[in-house]
C-alpha cells in the first residue's frame, strides 16, 4: 500500500502547534546591511565587525588565498596564515599551543570527544553551552552533570570515580546569565584528582582578563598543562572559527584524533585574516575590554539588575511569551535585543539577553535607556 507522502510529516504539525502554544516558536529574521537598529543582540563585544582593519585583513587573505580553504586541515586546508593565527592566539592567552577549527562548536566537539571516550568520566556544569553538552553526548564517556558552579560536587565525583581518566568541562563566562565559573577552585580539585579541566572561553576572550586575555589568564591558570581552553573567533574577534589552546601534547593528540578537525574543511582564509586583524587591534587597544564592562554596567543600571561580570546583561521576565513580546516591542522602537527561552534557559526564566559592545556611544546609551525603560515597565506589570 502506498501511503500519502505528507503523512510522514504529520507529527511536525503537532509539534509546531505545541511550540506556538508554549510561546517557543522561533523564526529566522534576516537583517539588512543598513539596519537602523541599535544592536544589543549580537556578540560583537569589541565592536570590530566593521572595523576597517578587520575588513582589510579579510580582503587581503581573500585575494591571497581565494574564497575557500579547499580541503581539510590535514590535506590542503592549512595555510601559512592558519599557522600564524595559531601562534598569535597562543601567545596572546599565554598558552603553549593552539589549533584552529572551523567554528567554536566544532572546537568543543573535537576537544571533548578526543580527550575522553570509553573508560573515562566527564563532569559537565549544568550551565555549559550546548556545544559542550553535545560533545559529552558523543564522547561515549560516563557523563555526570554537576549543579551549577558546585565545586564540592565535582570534587566528590572525581574522588569516587572508578575511571582512570577524567575531564571537567565548563564555560568561563556562562552565556545566558553572564556569571563566572569558579575556575581556581575547579582547577584545584582537578589537580588533586589527576583530572583535566576544559574551559570554554567563548564569552571570556576580549572581555575578561588583562587586555581581554580571558578569565583563565585573569585567575592565573594560563599555560597550566592540565588546563585546556577552547574559544570562538566569532564574538570578540569579529570573525568565524574556533580554537583549542593547551599543551603541545594536547594539540598533537587532537590533530591525530579530533574528528571535527580531521574530517572538516579548514577555516576559510578570509575568516583567518579577519581574526588576525581583530587580535592586532585588541592588542593595540586593550582598553576595549574594559569599555565592554563599562557599557555592561550602564545597561545593568538601566534595567535594574545586578552588576554584571561580563558583557552579558540578563533581564529575566519569566514567561516565554512575555519575553518574546518585549523583544518584539524593543525591535519596533529601534533596538535589537536577544530573547532567550527554553531550552536555551530553564523553564520559568525566559529573558531579554542584552550584550554590551565597546563601541556603543553615549547617544546610543541614552536611546537604549529610553526604549528599555518603556518596554520593561510594560513587561514587568
Amino acid at each position: 500500500m502506498v501511503g500519502n507522502v505528507t503523512t510522514s510529516l504529520n507529527w511536525l504539525t503537532a509539534v509546531e502547534t505545541e511550540r506556538r502554544a508554549a510561546g517557543l516558536r522561533r523564526d529566522v529574521r534576516p537583517r539588512t546591511a543598513d539596519s537602523p537598529l541599535i544592536d544589543l543582540a549580537s556578540n560583537d563585544y569589541l565592536g570590530l565587525v566593521r572595523h576597517p582593519e578587520v575588513i582589510a585583513g579579510a580582503m587581503t587573505a581573500l585575494e591571497k588565498w581565494g574564497a575557500g580553504s579547499t580541503g581539510s586541515r590535514l590535506v590542503t586546508g592549512t595555510t601559512t596564515d592558519h599557522e600564524l593565527l595559531e601562534l598569535e592566539l597562543a601567545e596572546f592567552v599565554g598558552s603553549d599551543s593552539a589549533l584552529v577549527f572551523s567554528s567554536g562548536y566544532t572546537a568543543n566537539l573535537g576537544a571533548v570527544t578526543a580527550l575522553s571516550g570509553p573508560e573515562s568520566l566527564i563532569i559537565s556544569d549544568a550551565g555549559s553551552h550546548a556545544s559542550l553538552v553535545d560533545a559529552c553526548r558523543l564522547s561515549r564517556a560516563r557523563v555526570v552533570v554537576a549543579p551549577h558552579s558546585d565545586v564540592d560536587f565535582v570534587a566528590e565525583q572525581l574522588a569516587s570515580r572508578t575511571e582512570e581518566r577524567a575531564l571537567v568541562v565548563t564555560d568561563s563566562v556562562f552565556s545566558a546569565d553572564g556569571d563566572l565559573a569558579p575556575l581556581r577552585e575547579l582547577h584545584g580539585v582537578c589537580r588533586d584528582n589527576s583530572a583535566l579541566l576544559l574551559v570554554d572561553e567563548a564569552h571570556g576572550i576580549g572581555v575578561r582578563g588583562s587586555g581581554g586575555r580571558g578569565l583563565v589568564h585573569e585567575v592565573g591558570l594560563a599555560g597550566q598543562p592540565d588546563v585546556v581552553v577552547t574559544a570562538t573567533l566569532s564574538k570578540s574577534l569579529a570573525s568565524q572559527g574556533g580554537v583549542v589552546l593547551g599543551h603541545s601534547k594536547i594539540r598533537a593528540h587532537l590533530i591525530d584524533s579530533a574528528r571535527t578537525f580531521i574530517f572538516d574543511t579548514g577555516l576559510a582564509p578570509a575568516a583567518v585574516g579577519a581574526a588576525r586583524a581583530a587580535l592586532t587591534v585588541l592588542r593595540r587597544e586593550p582598553s576595549r575590554a574594559m569599555d565592554v564592562l563599562d557599557r555592561a554596567s550602564e545597561l545593568a543600571a538601566i534595567t535594574g539588575v545586578g552588576t554584571p561580570e561580563s558583557a552579558v546583561v540578563s533581564v529575566v521576565l519569566g514567561d516565554p511569551q512575555r519575553a518574546y513580546d518585549a523583544a518584539a516591542e524593543c525591535r519596533r522602537q529601534g533596538l535589537a535585543v536577544g530573547c532567550f527561552r527554553p531550552p536555551s534557559v530553564p523553564e520559568g526564566t525566559s529573558r531579554l539577553r542584552l550584550t554590551a559592545r565597546a563601541s556603543l556611544s553615549q547617544a546610543d546609551m541614552g536611546r537604549i535607556g529610553q526604549i528599555l525603560g518603556h518596554v520593561l515597565a510594560e513587561a514587568r506589570v
